[in-house]
């Protein structure tokens, strides 16, 4: 089962790179809304191979939604989380319009593509695009309240049992780190991973947002709180790690 979700991960990546080339990297436009409004709305064109990042700063806590009309069926957009290049946190096959919670602060891009037999024929799509990002950001604590590891924008860092994503689902141990957003267990865990990170926040102790494309489940013990994914990626996060003491 596994072995049938990694294919099907890594064929869902290669959606948009035609056969028998190396496509270039999608061409990036930033995002600015307007003095305040919330909301942006831009209008396109792809053809072909030529995908279009489009590039939006927001922070933990945050909704981004975003909604995409075509003219061409077989165009589509991802949403990519801060630093991944071509990992997606939502895949835009699956629907129509995707609004999500996010985990972390950063850079998210909205990949705008055409499917991978739609760009071999060079076809072409006029798109409307609509991003908005609302809701109050969750902002870390400052190093004066809670002293940061030097060097790094984290607060602490610890060893989790973990899985990790595809693999073999035998336990190991995984170093993770937080950024601490609150007193209560409001935080920001990240954990690297093979080949890319996992953000998962928690708030008021509780996961409730990732950076996974992939369905989250909870469960709780004792002071451990274990997050699973449908692929049997999987973490065991002690409460110390989140609101230290």
């Amino acid at each position: 089962m596994r072995t049938q979700l990694a294919a099907a991960a890594a064929l869902v990546l290669m959606q948009s790179i035609p056969a028998g080339a190396q496509p270039a990297p999608p061409r990036q436009e930033r995002v600015a809304f307007a003095r305040g409004a919330s909301s942006a709305t831009i209008k396109g064109q792809l053809k072909g191979d030529a995908d279009v990042d489009y590039v939006v700063g927001a922070a933990a806590g945050q909704t981004i939604s975003v909604a995409l009309k075509v003219s061409n069926r077989s165009n589509y957009f991802n949403v990519l989380p801060p630093g991944s290049v071509d990992v997606a946190m939502y895949v835009g096959q699956t629907g129509e319009g995707y609004t999500g919670m996010l985990p972390t602060d950063g850079d998210y891009k909205v990949r705008v593509y055409l499917m991978r037999n739609a760009a071999r024929r060079n076809e072409a799509s006029d798109y409307t695009l609509t991003i908005s990002v609302t809701g109050k950001a969750l902002a870390p604590l400052p190093a004066s309240q809670d002293a940061l590891l030097p060097g790094t924008k984290f607060h602490a860092s610890g060893s989790v049992k973990c899985a990790q994503p595809y693999g073999d689902g035998k336990p190991q141990q995984c170093e993770a780190f937080v950024i601490r957003r609150g007193v209560d267990g409001t935080a920001t865990v990240e954990i690297p991973t093979t080949g890319a990170k996992r953000r998962i926040l928690f708030v008021s102790g509780k996961p409730v947002a990732s950076d996974s494309s992939e369905k989250m489940t909870v469960t709780r013990r004792g002071d451990v709180t274990t997050v699973k994914f449908e692929s049997g990626e999987s973490y065991e996060i002690v409460d110390a790690l989140i609101i230290g003491g």
